[in-house]
């Protein structure tokens, strides 16, 4: 009884860390789907030199830990010449997930995009559509149909990432936990965390269901 009491003691406490994590959570997320999509049609520009560098990016994002791109970004930048911007913790967060999140759903959107065959594009082209229009009208929305599953999977991981936070000393619900813990010798706050997490994760597992069932109407 004793530890259950403990963990509703804490638990409202921990709770107050959701703020940051569900809002970080959606802005990232917001912000790096279409920004996820605009890396991949660059990355598959007719022009060269936009691929290479989209190229470069990507491998830049994908190839080096996130907590070091958090890190660069708000320790790092101050001492860059010419440069010297020192962001808020926040500000930093969001610019680090973002950059890190749009080159790995830029690789997601490229394969859908290239799975689409390329007759709907010349029929689009026939029909007098541009790319544009070929793109938002025809070609997008079976790509969104098809990444779903590996969306997903992002989705979840960007949400337990979001913990990462901490060494900026946000106060996210794994900095509070962590807390608790260091206050009170007693590691019983992680499973409040995990509960969270797990509720959490619950969630989007079945939106991500739900759209990929109402998707798969489509197909039948």
């Amino acid at each position: 009884m004793e530890l259950i009491d403990y963990l509703l003691k804490i638990t409202p406490v921990i709770a107050n860390g959701l703020g940051v994590t569900v809002s970080l959570f959606l802005i990232v997320l917001v912000l790096s789907v279409p920004f996820g999509v605009l890396a991949a049609l660059l990355l598959l520009s007719p022009i060269g030199i936009v691929r290479k560098i989209m190229a470069f990016y990507v491998y830049i994002m994908r190839g080096t830990p996130l907590m070091l791109q958090i890190l660069f970004i708000y320790y790092g930048l101050p001492f860059i010449p010419y440069v010297g911007v020192q962001l808020d913790d926040t500000t930093a967060a969001v610019i680090s997930f973002v950059l890190n999140y749009a080159a790995y759903l830029c690789e997601i959107f490229r394969g859908g995009i290239q799975s689409i065959p390329k007759g709907q594009y010349e029929g689009a082209k026939v029909l007098g559509f541009t790319y544009v229009q070929t793109m938002r009208k025809i070609i997008l929305p079976q790509v969104i149909k098809r990444v779903l599953p590996p969306l997903a999977n992002e989705t979840i991981n960007l949400l337990k990432d979001t913990s990462l936070v901490y060494i900026l000393a946000m106060n996210d619900v794994l900095r509070i936990t962590r807390g608790i813990v260091q206050r009170d010798f007693d590691t019983s706050a992680f499973i409040v965390a995990a509960i969270f997490y797990l509720i959490m994760t619950f969630v989007l597992t079945n939106i991500f269901n739900y759209l990929e069932k109402r998707y798969a109407v489509y197909d039948e």
